[in-house]
């Protein structure tokens, strides 16, 4: 329908034209809507297919697994609280933080093997 049609067309007839528009146009919106919610839906769920649509943020069980790592043994532990232990790996624990910044060094907080190195000058020992 050409401008000039529309023009030619008196206002009753205009409004009539307006109102089944109106109607179309809300009926085409509300499937595109309801079709837009559902390939949202689709997308919102696990991947199913192995394909790659999920992007970053699909952590379901379609990843990969994790690489196995061997198990780190803590280095370092707090004295103040000796189950908080730090591997050595990784960004510093609080409690290490401030005891550093107090005056405190690295060494101090250390885990000896076996714990023998800790406890063997404070037993007594020595004079066996």
């Amino acid at each position: 329908m050409r401008r000039q049609d529309l023009e030619a067309m008196d206002f009753e007839e205009l409004w009539l034209l307006h109102e089944e528009l109106t109607k179309i146009l809300a009926e085409k919106i509300t499937a595109e809507k309801r079709e837009l919610e559902k390939r949202l839906a689709q997308l919102n769920q696990p991947d199913q297919f192995g394909g790659a649509e999920g992007g970053a943020t699909d952590t379901g069980p379609s990843q990969p697994p994790r690489r196995k790592y061997p198990k780190v043994v803590p280095k370092y532990f707090n004295p103040l609280k000796p189950t908080e232990t730090w591997s050595g790996r990784g960004k510093q624990p609080r409690w290490l933080v401030a005891a550093l910044q107090s005056g405190h060094t690295l060494d101090e907080f250390r885990i000896h093997d076996n714990g023998e190195a800790s406890n063997r000058n404070a037993g007594g020992h020595e004079h066996s």
